[in-house]
């Protein structure tokens, strides 16, 4: 038996390499959890035991959680989205069960020797119905998807499964009873209705009020440890009921999200959970039974395929029955159809109830693992298996890209707007002021209806898709901005840039300097840290409200522009630069692809002599590679140059070059 230390040490190391390994696969970190559980548990290389202490930890990782689901859980949110929490959640979730319950009776009229009763089916039922809100939600941001029409009905069936959660922890101990179920579902809903009454009557009136009196004493460790005596307390309260912890830090996160404290709890209860939640998920892994799985694994096989396949089957026909095409429900069934964190809560609780079996619990968490892990793939090619399933997705695709040719058929030299967002609007506003076309990209529905009922150049379409990008017209266009500030997106976007019209310059938003060099080696012209301009917008308004001269200020700030944005010391030539405009003698920048043929081809920089035609090479893009130009520099076919100076100096050193 090994100490406490030891076995802490052992879970942290262990919790260590395993999330590093998952995080260089780019797969979630809760999955490594899950993965270092089987390896190191007593089924496997047996070096860590299914202690008291240890569920103890992980038990406290599940408080946390539903701790954090209560911080999140919002009146106004459910309100706005009622139709699909409480109609298309519910039907999923109550469906599910309903369908587990009758393949329990199946299963128990052909396999006597598993016990299945209706019990058990409901229980495994209840954790089959939960989908994984931490994978899921993770993909749809990292794809842009939460705002799109399948991104909506998968968060409302994700949030109505979080709170499915509550009751499901309260019906299913008392379901290890069958003799007084009747009487034991009553007293517990008479303790859980009294003991919520008593949290959420007095916690409402008292918890604003005490959380500022902590708040006056400006303490952050007292602030922390107020936080976790209400989390903590709130749970023991909930225990000595008879109920589950996890439903008193439930209401406890439900009460503080009422007061104006939520974001700052929000962050400091996250390394808490984030960490014991990891043991929780190291715990589940630990029951596995590898040996047991590898001699059953067609049973492991048919309980991975079926339950995934009927479920998403199910939750697909649900969200056609609620309006939508059949490319949305696909996608919202591809993406719900696995297992979820919250499926192996209720699967833990059924297992200390002794409701399941120990063989089927082996085989159903073997299953829900399994569902996880293909979870990443399946939803990364949910576009393409869409396309091969639904018959129409092609002609309402191909309907949305042929209005985006048409309303850019005849653009030429305008600027493509990915995203339309705040910052995208306030761009176009500046474009059209300047007389510039453009036309923008966004993938929300409502805001692209509105946007075009008002008149505005915006068409629903993914800027990371090559298709969108064509119909844009992104081979005429003069530029494009990218404007949320979404590093993966943004290098998806900058690779089909460079393959499709790669001396169209593009211009990144990004949050800091952190991905700036990623960027720039992807070939963007470059990039706008939203931290360096808001930065000199404060320095520039506390340089003037300490009495430094006005043009003072705005010369230290151009200074440190133009030392921070080499590139932008100019602009690039656009249609409405006429020959006599006042600023055609303005410095600006022009890039120029180098034929086959060009007179630059083979020759260094140096020997161009561009100086004499006072023009600047700011840079050279070859390939997915950024070169600095240097007088040694040679130049190859199929490069682009960066050309810096005036109208009459870029146009006689694009003379030079081709």
């Amino acid at each position: 038996m090994e100490s406490g230390l030891q076995l802490t040490l052992l879970l942290l190391g262990s919790a260590v390499l395993g999330v590093v390994a998952f995080r260089m696969l780019h797969l979630p970190p809760m999955l490594g959890y899950l993965a270092v559980g089987v390896l190191i548990g007593p089924h496997a290389l047996g070096l860590a035991e299914n202690s008291p202490t240890t569920h103890g930890l992980a038990e406290f990782g599940v408080v946390f959680l539903m701790f954090s689901i209560g911080l999140e859980f919002s009146l106004a949110q459910l309100k706005a989205m009622r139709r699909l929490v409480f109609g298309l959640g519910l039907a999923q979730v109550v469906l599910t069960i309903v369908a587990t319950v009758v393949a329990g009776f199946v299963a128990a009229h052909f396999a006597p020797h598993l016990h299945i009763g209706w019990q058990a089916a409901f229980a495994l039922g209840g954790a089959l119905a939960m989908s994984s809100t931490a994978i899921v939600v993770k993909l749809l941001t990292e794809r842009l998807e939460l705002e799109s029409p399948h991104g909506r009905l998968i968060i409302g069936i994700l949030l109505f499964q979080d709170l499915a959660v509550v009751p499901l922890l309260i019906l299913i101990p008392s379901l290890a009873n069958p003799e007084h179920l009747a009487a034991n579902l009553a007293w517990a809903g008479v303790k859980a209705a009294a003991v919520l009454a008593l949290l959420l009557f007095f916690g409402q009136k008292w918890m604003r009020k005490w959380f500022t009196v902590v708040v006056k004493r400006r303490s952050q460790e007292l602030f922390m440890l107020n936080l976790l005596l209400v989390t903590l307390g709130a749970a023991w309260i909930t225990e000595r009921a008879g109920l589950s912890m996890a439903l008193g830090a439930f209401v406890a996160g439900m009460l503080i999200s009422e007061t104006q404290y939520k974001h700052q709890v929000e962050e400091d209860i996250k390394p808490f959970r984030d960490v014991l939640l990891g043991l929780f998920f190291i715990t589940i892994g630990m029951l596995l039974n590898v040996q047991l799985v590898l001699q059953n694994w067609w049973l492991v096989l048919i309980l991975l395929a079926v339950p995934v396949l009927l479920k998403f089957a199910l939750i697909a026909l649900l969200a056609k029955a609620f309006g939508s095409s059949d490319g949305v429900a696909m996608r919202t069934g591809l993406a719900l159809a696995q297992a979820g964190e919250f499926g192996f809560v209720l699967l833990n609780l059924a297992s200390g109830s002794n409701l399941i079996d120990p063989f089927v619990i082996q085989l159903v968490l073997a299953s829900m693992v399994l569902s996880m892990l293909v979870a990443p793939f399946v939803i990364a090619k949910s576009d393409q298996l869409v396309m091969k399933i639904a018959s129409n997705e092609w002609m309402l695709q191909s309907l949305q890209l042929t209005q985006l040719a048409s309303r850019t058929m005849a653009a030429q030299k305008h600027v493509i707007v990915a995203g339309f967002g705040r910052s995208g609007q306030s761009l176009a506003t500046l474009l059209t002021e300047e007389k510039l076309p453009w036309y923008a990209l966004d993938l929300d529905p409502e805001r692209v209806q509105e946007a075009q009922a008002a008149g505005s150049n915006v068409s629903y379409g993914d800027a990371g898709r090559r298709e969108a990008l064509i119909a844009a017209g992104i081979k005429r266009a003069s530029a494009l901005v990218i404007t949320f500030a979404d590093t993966r997106a943004a290098l998806r976007v900058l690779d089909l840039v460079h393959e499709l019209a790669p001396s169209v310059p593009v211009i990144v938003r990004s949050h800091d300097d952190s991905d700036l060099d990623t960027l720039k080696k992807a070939g963007a012209a470059e990039v706008v840290p939203e931290a360096l301009e808001s930065s000199l917008m404060l320095a520039s308004h506390a340089l003037v409200v300490m009495g430094v001269p006005l043009r003072r200020v705005v010369h230290r700030v151009q200074t440190a522009r133009d030392e921070r944005y080499a590139a932008l010391r100019g602009y690039f030539h656009g249609a409405s630069d006429v020959v006599d405009d006042p600023e055609h003698n303005y410095v600006r920048l022009h890039s120029v692809l180098l034929p086959d043929d060009a007179a630059a081809a083979g020759r260094a920089l140096g020997e161009l002599a561009l100086d004499e035609v006072k023009a600047e090479v700011t840079i050279i893009r070859r390939g997915r590679d950024r070169l600095e130009a240097s007088a040694d520099t040679v130049l190859q076919a199929g490069d682009v140059v960066v050309l810096r100076g005036s109208a009459d100096a870029v146009e006689r050193a694009e003379g030079r070059l081709v």
